[in-house]
């Protein structure tokens, strides 16, 4: 098995890990201490997701530096990105970090893509990575580490602070919100979903021939 493919696979052991961290609360409220306690999990989430997302880079970089470029790591790499961040969107959808349509927006633009590369495949054709879906995988990577930053630092911010005294006054830090969501967090899910659907728009105008050509029954 070649370098890069065992770097792929390396990642791909990583996402259960990440999943179990990443799941974990990221605001925990301490109702006996009245403080908020310190994201621990979710930091140790990010990490793993760094180092992951680093680990796409590297073994694609390998793979062309020494010419290791094999139908198994074609097939495994897309794969374990799709899976490493379709876990990251789902989780925020239960935590209330990313609304729900978005995510699944987001997760159609990757099956209706993925479906289209198989249907090139099976005429011989390879669909080429254009600059818009590169930009769309910097911008979901970009977006979820954001998010993770954002409870991160307001939990590091809130820890210790009293959030309610003798006389049940509430003392916490307050965030701009809109729609109950944090305004940041909105605009973070609107900008990964908007750059999303421009990615899969783009794909399909490029390549609109082999969906047209499916279309035709063959006589």
């Amino acid at each position: 098995m070649t370098t890069a493919n065992k770097i792929t696979l390396t990642r791909i052991a990583m996402i259960p890990f990440f999943i179990y961290f990443a799941a974990q609360p990221m605001r925990i409220i301490d109702e006996l201490r009245y403080h908020v306690v310190f994201p621990t999990s979710t930091v140790i989430a990010l990490v793993l997701f760094c180092v992951a997302s680093f680990t796409d880079f590297l073994d694609g970089y390998v793979a062309r530096k020494y010419n290791q470029v094999t139908d198994f790591g074609k097939f495994v790499d897309p794969l374990a990105d799709k899976l490493l961040v379709a876990s990251a969107l789902i989780l925020f959808v239960e935590q209330k970090a990313m609304a729900g349509w978005m995510v699944c927006v987001i997760l159609a633009r990757e099956l209706i893509i993925t479906s289209l590369r198989v249907v090139a495949a099976n005429k011989g054709r390879v669909l080429a990575a254009t600059w818009t879906g590169k930009v769309k995988t910097c911008v979901q990577i970009g977006g979820i580490i954001v998010i993770y930053l954002y409870y991160i630092i307001t939990g590091a911010l809130a820890n210790g602070v009293a959030f309610a005294d003798g006389d049940g006054v509430t003392a916490v830090i307050v965030m701009p919100h809109t729609d109950g969501m944090p305004l940041l967090l909105t605009i973070v899910g609107w900008v990964v979903t908007l750059v999303t659907i421009y990615s899969g728009y783009d794909y399909l105008r490029k390549n609109w021939d082999l969906i047209k050509d499916g279309a035709v029954k063959e006589k």
